[in-house]
């Protein structure tokens, strides 16, 4: 299917009121990506450029799309959903991941987060969401691990899930609880490897970044380390920054797409504040410890930074990194042997960050689709032409 009739079929369901389901045929195609349109990026890709390019990496999206016109709290119109990231499929509660987490800016919340920085390790999956729906999902997550198992070492004494948020009121009825729990399971027991759908679904269908449309957007990168190649994927859910900021390759396409009166008009919306926020999920192959993961998720702001990004008062910035390597390094008792790649070395995997984290956002802004939502509000997305016009005018377009 086509591009554009991947929008004619998308615009049709949004019409009808239709709770869109990622796994009709007529949503699974592949819309152009940033390095489609010929964006240059800096480093090598891994072979789908998502973050499921680290091997057992799965990623599910629920999407909720329903309604249109003026604003009725608890009715609509909706525009929402959950996204989970599992760093080992269905194995991800049964051998947790070591992990880092970093706030840039903390107006926002990712849930769990005090656990990882005490513990060092990520038990079970990355959901992320709107921002009044953190609660469901996060009870969502604790059915879904005791119902579906198998389970951990503890035998679910107690669980810590990790939900994180960005606000997606200006398109869509925030406060009407349109996420229940049969998302959250929807997104866990569809999540799946290979290639993964971005711009407006899950957790960044009603998204809005540098006055574009925003939403869900992935990349990948293949970096070389003491002779070994390893994996650095990235996950974002990007719902931040003003059009003038915004930093494509170098080049200022926010300055040269300026926002009509309308558009202005909007991002003027004092809910909005400073238009944050974004959540960033790193995961890589490359053996290192919590304490290295927490300094590569530190470098995902450098990813953020060169897309324009920067971390406004009112902008929820918080990222989290894993490794999938050292599987059997949860244990209830007795030695794990280790392996961690040299402070010395680990350099190839933060440039790989970074460049991973850039690519993701502009892959979000690009993939993403016009849509219209709460009180007719409508959030253009980010014009392909323009955009190729912009890297042109630079001399930016990858040969």
């Amino acid at each position: 299917m086509s591009p554009r009739a991947f929008r004619s079929v998308a615009t049709m369901a949004f019409a009808a009121g239709l709770v869109l389901s990622l796994t009709s045929p007529a949503l699974t195609q592949r819309a152009p990506r940033a390095r489609d349109l010929g964006v240059p990026f800096d480093g090598a890709p891994g072979p789908l450029n998502a973050i499921t390019d680290v091997a057992g990496v799965t990623v599910g999206h629920a999407t909720i799309i329903s309604g249109e016109g003026a604003l009725t709290m608890g009715q609509g119109p909706v525009r929402t959903g959950v996204t989970a990231v599992l760093p080992r499929g269905r194995d991800s509660m049964a051998k947790p991941s070591f992990a880092g987490w970093y706030s840039q800016n903390g107006n926002g919340e990712m849930t769990g987060t005090t656990w990882i920085e005490e513990s060092g390790f990520l038990e079970g999956p990355v959901m992320i969401t709107n921002t009044h729906s953190v609660g469901v999902v996060r009870d969502a997550v604790i059915q879904w691990r005791i119902k579906s198992g198998p389970p951990d070492v503890s035998g679910y004494w107690w669980s810590l899930p990790v939900v994180a948020e960005t606000y997606d009121g200006v398109l869509n009825d925030i406060n009407g609880f349109h996420v229940k729990e049969r998302h959250a399971f929807e997104a866990l027991d569809g999540a799946k490897g290979g290639a993964v759908p971005e711009g407006n679904v899950g957790g960044g269908t009603g998204m809005v970044c540098y006055g574009f449309k925003g939403g869900i957007g992935t990349s990948s990168r293949v970096v070389r380390v003491g002779g070994a190649s390893y994996t650095v994927g990235v996950l974002v859910q990007s719902n931040f920054g003003r059009r003038a900021q915004l930093l494509v390759a170098g080049v200022p396409v926010g300055k040269e797409i300026p926002q009509t009166p309308t558009q202005a008009a909007l991002a003027g919306d004092p809910a909005r504040g400073d238009l944050g926020s974004i959540i960033i999920v790193v995961a890589t192959d490359a053996p290192l410890l919590p304490h290295q993961l927490k300094r590569l998720a530190r470098r995902a702001t450098l990813g953020m930074a060169r897309t324009g990004g920067l971390s406004g008062n009112g902008s929820g910035d918080i990222f989290i990194a894993f490794s999938t390597a050292n599987p059997d390094a949860f244990k209830a008792e007795g030695l794990s042997s280790l392996q961690m790649v040299s402070n010395e070395e680990i350099s190839a995997v933060f440039d790989g960050t970074a460049w991973a984290t850039e690519e993701a956002i502009i892959n979000a802004l690009v993939t993403a689709e016009t849509m219209t939502g709460a009180d007719n509000r409508r959030v253009e997305r980010l014009p392909h032409d323009r955009l190729r016009e912009a890297l042109e005018k630079y001399n930016r377009v990858a040969p």
